[in-house]
């Protein structure tokens, strides 16, 4: 029998709405009968808005609520960040489908005063507001000269932070900006050769229940095969290293022909160790490529790094 309704679980922040609202609009159109409804929520991740993420540990502190609802039957499926879906979910769910990837590059807003300035030209001292120990460790490698703070809150308001001079720029997911409506604002797409990325950033990840053959089926169509390809690979280096979205791991994956190019980094949190490295094979071996490449940075000492970081960053009791 044919699926006739689905419902999505959300995070209720506007750019999970807008992300959950895109899927809602995606899967009505491949299936005119299939009746779709969104519960929004908040997260914990959400609520605490006053301690540093890499304070309070991150594992699931945007989706767990999303999985309690599908685990006791009351959403089919939850819409992710892919970047903030841990690469381990609890048992009985799996990730169902990855959906095309918006770009996935680190953005420079700046404040008004430094429209002539690019990432590389900021005067010294000048202070650059961002919540990843990721994008933290990187430019604190390639720009010492920074004084970089901690920045909370959703796009809007760390937008509206950066225009009051709280900051002198931010560094932000281009995606995001891009699906708010905030593309404008992206002064400058940082490299790749600066800033590698976060596992899974600028796609969506749609989660659901392993038994549910029917909704998986529904959800494939919305299935983009080469950033599914990428992504599998990059998630398969961060599982491997077992780390988190919260832990200076970044990575770029390209696709040539047939061929899977993953480069991944690991980066002290002050940036004065920085372990960068590439694994090539076949599209549809990402998985064997991600833990291959955690292998090689590991034998470069990226897993004493880790352990260092680990136990500097365990959660408040």
């Amino acid at each position: 029998m044919a699926l006739d309704q689905l419902r999505i679980a959300s995070r209720r922040s506007k750019l999970a709405m807008v992300q959950t609202n895109w899927v809602k609009a995606e899967l009505e159109a491949f299936h005119p009968n299939l009746e779709v409804s969104i519960e929004a929520m908040a997260t914990q991740g959400d609520k605490i808005l006053d301690v540093a993420l890499a304070k309070i540990g991150d594992k699931g502190l945007f989706t767990k609520e999303l999985e309690a609802q599908m685990l006791i039957g009351r959403a089919d499926i939850a819409v992710h960040s892919l970047k903030d879906l841990p690469t381990n979910l609890p048992e009985g769910l799996i990730l169902g489908c990855i959906t095309e990837r918006e770009d996935p590059s680190d953005a420079l807003v700046v404040n008004a005063k430094n429209q002539s300035h690019k990432l590389e030209t900021l005067p010294e001292g000048s202070v650059v507001g961002t919540s990843s120990l990721r994008r933290l460790a990187q430019l604190k490698y390639h720009y010492p000269h920074l004084i970089f703070k901690d920045v909370r809150g959703n796009v809007i308001t760390r937008l509206e932070k950066l225009d009051a001079g709280e900051f002198d720029c931010l560094i932000l997911a281009a995606a995001g900006l891009t699906r708010l409506g905030f593309k404008e604002r992206i002064h400058q797409l940082i490299p790749s050769e600066i800033s590698l990325h976060a596992v899974g950033q600028g796609a969506l990840g749609i989660e659901c229940v392993q038994e549910k053959t029917d909704v998986i089926d529904a959800i494939k169509v919305l299935e983009h095969t080469s950033t599914s390809q990428r992504c599998i690979a990059e998630r398969s280096f961060l599982r491997e290293l077992e780390g988190g979205c919260q832990v200076p791991i970044g990575v770029n994956t390209t696709i040539k022909g047939e061929e899977l190019t993953l480069t991944g980094m690991v980066a002290s949190l002050d940036g004065k160790q920085l372990i960068r490295d590439t694994s090539t094979g076949p599209v549809n071996k990402g998985e064997k490529i991600g833990k291959d490449l955690a292998n090689i940075l590991k034998s470069q000492g990226a897993g004493e790094i880790l352990a260092e970081i680990f136990a500097s960053a365990r959660p408040q009791e």
